[in-house]
């Protein structure tokens, strides 16, 4: 588990109104706020859900959704970056009890955030880039990107500052075991899971 926790936030939320706003006016599509910036995604392709469906699985298997913890999709985390920052990973793993932690904006305190997951979308830089600060300020202790773009599987551990002091990037053929610290052993094929989120040719 983490150790960060964020105060509950008070006074006028201009930011989170028109994020609020450009999610009733785009819908599937995904807007978070970090360092102050409001960030729109678009709606995810097939082989994005189907990656991401995968990788629930071998979390699952472990036991992580139960009762000591739940395997989430789209859940919002507050972060501790800006007074309105928040974002929306793809898959987390969370404590069972996060719903006690809830800060505001259908949002959660990181402190119940075991694993943030992204899958990578047109937008790649933001997971590869603003998300790991973000994430590593927030002290999630665990952080995985499966880059799409550049083929890759990143595992981020050991958050420091803004910053992760082990990231180890995994390549197709490899067998990767994520730290016991999330909860249960969990082992993923990068490969498979690559493979799967193969992006559409345009």
């Amino acid at each position: 588990m983490s150790a960060a926790s964020v105060e509950r936030p008070h006074g006028d939320r201009p930011l989170i109104a028109e994020a609020n706003r450009l999610m009733d006016r785009n819908p599937g599509y995904r807007v978070e706020i970090i360092g102050g910036q409001i960030l729109v995604s678009p709606p995810p392709d097939g082989p994005h859900a189907v990656a991401l469906t995968d990788l629930m699985l071998p979390f699952v298997t472990a036991g992580l959704h139960g009762v000591e913890s739940k395997v989430v999709q789209g859940i919002g985390l507050w972060l501790p970056t800006g007074t309105e920052d928040y974002a929306i990973p793809d898959l987390s793993v969370v404590d069972a009890d996060y719903h006690d932690h809830y800060v505001e904006n259908n949002c959660y305190d990181p402190v119940c955030f075991r694993l943030v997951l992204e899958v990578t979308s047109s937008n790649y830089r933001t997971d590869l880039r603003d998300k790991v600060k973000a994430y590593a300020s927030a002290k999630i202790p665990v952080y995985v990107i499966v880059d799409r773009k550049h083929q890759r599987l990143h595992v981020l551990t050991e958050p420091a500052g803004v910053e992760y002091e082990n990231h180890r990037p995994h390549s197709p053929g490899e067998i990767v075991t994520l730290p016991s610290g999330i909860g249960s052993q969990v082992t993923l094929n990068v490969g498979e899971i690559l493979k799967a989120g193969q992006p559409n040719a345009d």
